[in-house]
């Protein structure tokens, strides 16, 4: 069994008292537009920002601050290719040592876009800006100017992202026919000055408002691990992207779960930083107070890199603490119980791995984790209230009839939270946050991304009900922690499941982000032994 310390505290992996988890837990130019694929090109204009500045910093790249970054660990690399290393802090290396070209890796990812297993990956495709970003790449390369150790890579970003002369449809009917973004996001902007390659938009379930990643208008992306099964959402084109090698990583947004589900299905690592981590302007928002932007790659290593490339710092190497150095508390109720037998089992195994590999393991209940789930069933949630605000002109409006009646269902069923629980759901959610900050200290909690493995897709279809209720089990524990806003990484809990992935999540407090991704990275380090 997955808990074994019952009511009464925390306690060791092998039974012994540890400190009790419910008391203390110390430790602007106008460039060609790429029109959507296979959409005609548009002339209205969408309108929404979170009224930031659409200014964009444009420091040169020797200005920028450092970051740390992982270093890869010891099996953390991904198999290599004819064409690079999947994997982008390899691709990049290889770039650098001229044992790849940007341009001809460029084409070979523009090519992959196109392949059966990737269909419905991409909602826009930019092969223009591709090749002139490789193009530029590979003459800073030669000139011996690159601009970091992911110049040149490829990169996949989600159709909520402004990108300079495509429209941004969030994956919508009512925003097939937008106007071209005239300037990049700021993350996205970030991604370019660091000389990565962006590719082309990637689809999502329509307004990011599903954790299930089916698309009405754009196409389902097929899930590359479980044939039949659902890819995850919302950004279930990024994951796919990233699963299948059109780009060795991808941009991605998580209100509720939107990047680390999909990760989850699809065999990779995905990463929620804390809420005010990364600079949101041109990023179209769901739920404002829980939008968060970050990244899907293969590794630990690669999403701290990217994490730092997208902050607008250039990445440097920092190494992960010892096994033995970690405090992992596994949170026993809500986050642990009920889960699809596959995920137990292979969360077990992944847990019994890390006490070998040195980790010691405690387990407790965290009081402002169990108390979010009936807060959420006594007074709905707080991203059904936001979801509901941010599209309530759309939702009443002539366009309605073209929004995916599921989605449309949950937009309207928000006005009631908004009007009767918002402000109510917010200072609990001040309360809970400020509670589970001061639990954790430095301890990470660690605990299984999604109880279930990915549902089938012809499930989800069948009716209503079923779309409702698959989706609210799939989001279950990555919503507690969005609620809380911990910054969280999933990486894939490894072992053998006929396909079928399963993700274990490492979570820290509120601003923690660099210690959950060092963490993170000794967790992938002894799981990929």
């Amino acid at each position: 069994m997955v808990g074994r310390g019952g009511k009464g505290g925390a306690r060791t992996r092998r039974g012994r008292s540890a400190h009790t988890a419910d008391a203390v837990v110390r430790r602007s130019r106008n460039p060609p537009r790429d029109p959507p694929c296979g959409s005609p090109n548009s002339r209205r204009s969408c309108s929404y920002r979170h009224g930031h500045s659409a200014t964009l910093t444009t420091a040169t790249r020797s200005t920028r601050e450092r970051e740390p970054m992982s270093e890869p660990s010891a099996g953390s690399a991904a198999e290599h290719r004819a064409g690079g290393a999947t994997d982008a802090l390899g691709l990049g290396r290889d770039i650098a040592a001229g044992g790849v070209d940007p341009v001809e890796h460029c084409a070979d990812s523009l090519e992959r876009a196109d392949a059966p297993e990737a269909r419905h990956a991409f909602i826009t495709r930019t092969p223009r800006r591709a090749r002139d970003e490789a193009a530029a790449s590979r003459r800073r390369h030669r000139d011996g100017a690159a601009h970091g150790p992911l110049d040149g890579v490829p990169i996949a970003v989600k159709d909520l992202f402004d990108v300079a002369g495509t429209p941004t449809t969030a994956g919508s009917a009512t925003l097939r026919d937008a106007a071209p973004a005239t300037t990049d996001a700021t993350i996205v902007a970030n991604a370019a000055a660091a000389g990565m390659v962006c590719v082309g938009k990637t689809n999502l379930s329509e307004f990011a408002y599903s954790g299930l990643g089916l698309n009405a208008t754009f196409g389902t992306p097929p899930n590359p691990h479980t044939p039949g099964g659902i890819p995850g959402g919302s950004s279930s084109g990024s994951a796919v992207a990233v699963a299948t090698g059109v780009a060795p990583c991808a941009l991605g947004t998580d209100t509720s779960g939107s990047v680390r589900v999909p990760a989850t299905f699809c065999g990779l690592v995905g990463f929620r930083p804390s809420t005010s981590r990364l600079d949101q302007t041109g990023v179209y928002p769901l739920a404002p107070t829980l939008d968060s932007v970050g990244p899907l790659t293969r590794t630990v290593p690669d999403a701290a890199a990217l994490d730092a490339v997208l902050r607008g710092r250039v990445p440097t190497p920092v190494r992960p603490p010892e096994p033995a150095e970690l405090d992992v508390l596994v949170p026993e109720g809500v986050l642990t119980e009920d889960l699809d037998d596959e995920v137990r089992r292979r969360f077990e195994a992944a847990l019994e791995r890390l006490e070998r590999g040195g980790a010691r393991i405690r387990y407790g209940r965290v009081p402002a984790v169990e108390a979010v789930p009936p807060l959420f069933r006594d007074h709905g949630t707080l991203v059904a209230a936001e979801a509901h605000r941010t599209h309530a002109a759309t939702v009443r409006g002539a366009d309605a009839d073209r929004i995916d009646p599921r989605i449309l269902h949950r937009l309207r069923q928000g006005e009631a939270v908004l009007r009767d629980s918002y402000d109510l759901l917010l200072r609990r959610r001040a309360e809970l946050r400020r509670e589970a900050n001061a639990l954790l200290g430095t301890t990470v909690l660690v605990y299984p991304t999604v109880p279930a493995t990915a549902p089938e897709r012809a499930l989800v279809e069948a009716d209503p009900v079923s779309y409702a209720r698959v989706n609210a089990r799939v989001l279950r524990n990555t919503m507690v922690g969005s609620f809380l806003d911990l910054p969280s990484l999933t990486l894939p809990a490894g072992g053998s499941g006929a396909g079928r992935t399963v993700g274990v999540s490492v979570s820290g407090p509120t601003g923690a982000d660099d210690r959950v991704l060092a963490a993170a990275a000794a967790v992938e380090s002894v799981l990929a032994r």
